[in-house]
């Protein structure tokens, strides 16, 4: 809920039975029953922001730690956190933007075949859910045996020099402040490419992985007001890539002609 406190988030200690009776008696709050799950926030916006601070570290941590009165009580709390916003109602600071690693913007579809598609299914469904369910189960399970399939290979998935310079590179020259981008970019391209069967990955997965972690980085940059397309992002890698490729041979000529010059000394 909005009016969450951060008790109810983290869970409170009894005091009062810690004291009397020396007991650590824990009251759960959501974290405790998120964890190994999924928790979803709806109109995290609205959120007070030190509510939003605690669940992104005990996200980043995989730990919820709970301090009262010189007691401590930890558990663990591993779960994916996933939120919701309607930008139209307030913003959430920038150092908390920069923690979501990854970022959906939702619009609404305007192609008229597109619409009457989701008004056939949405009717076919309440006609006869089952019937749905059936008509649609075997892609859910093949997106599922592609998840499966990409977990056991991404810690395969490797990555060279040129990557890590490429992908700072882009952030760099989007202006994007800190280094938290840089490391998501990386995971989620070896993330895209275990998820495509590959052991390596390529400037298509850095773009991919860029046009999820860059946009809500980039409210105050130079694409404020424009949308940055995996295409856009795809050539601005390619050029930096050849940029890189074109100083590297001009200092290896550089090293050479010193190398000769020095031996024509001796």
């Amino acid at each position: 809920p909005i009016s969450s406190t951060e008790d109810r988030v983290v869970g409170t200690l009894d005091i009062e039975k810690a004291i009397q009776k020396g007991e650590r008696a824990f009251e759960p709050g959501v974290l405790a029953a998120a964890n190994r799950g999924l928790l979803y926030i709806d109109e995290v916006n609205l959120l007070d922001d030190h509510v939003v601070d605690v669940l992104l570290d005990s996200a980043a941590m995989g730990m919820n730690i709970i301090e009262r009165e010189g007691i401590s009580f930890s558990h663990p709390a591993r779960f994916i956190l996933v939120g919701t916003m309607n930008p139209e109602e307030g913003d959430l600071r920038p150092q908390l933007l920069d923690r979501f690693a990854l970022s959906v913007e939702i619009y609404g579809i305007r192609d008229a075949r597109e619409r009457v598609q989701i008004m056939e299914r949405n009717l076919a469904f309440e006609s006869d859910p089952e019937k749905f369910r059936q008509q649609w189960l075997p892609k859910e399970e093949e997106l599922s045996r592609q998840i499966e399939r990409a977990r056991r290979l991404i810690d395969q998935v490797s990555y060279t020099s040129r990557d890590l310079l490429s992908i700072a590179q882009l952030t760099a020259s989007l202006n994007v402040d800190g280094h938290r981008a840089d490391l998501v970019i990386l995971k989620a391209a070896r993330a895209q490419a275990a998820f495509d069967g590959r052991t390596a990955i390529n400037g298509r997965d850095i773009a991919l992985a860029a046009e999820l972690a860059l946009p809500h980085r980039l409210r105050r940059g130079p694409f404020s007001q424009e949308e940055v397309t995996m295409e856009e992002l795809q050539d601005r890698i390619e050029q930096l890539q050849g940029a890189s490729s074109t100083g590297q041979r001009r200092e290896e000529v550089q090293q050479i002609e010193e190398e000769k010059n020095q031996q024509k000394k001796v």
